[in-house]
């Protein structure tokens, strides 16, 4: 979930927007929760494939 959707129960306001210390706090911990959430689903599926790709090569020069 995205902080830009949330409204924060102290103030009612958006909690992007960061009137008060409560939305300030929570906008900061979902920006640090949300490091890896970022990447779309695509661009993690692409990762993935290039890991399993990169570990085959591996495996194959060894033998």
């Amino acid at each position: 979930m995205t902080y830009d959707r949330l409204v924060c129960a102290n103030c009612a306001a958006p909690v992007s927007e960061g009137r008060c210390r409560v939305c300030r706090a929570n906008r900061e911990r979902l920006q640090q929760e949300n490091q890896w959430g970022s990447l779309s689903p695509a661009a993690l599926v692409t990762l993935l494939i290039v890991l399993v790709g990169a570990l085959a090569l591996l495996a194959h020069q060894t033998v």
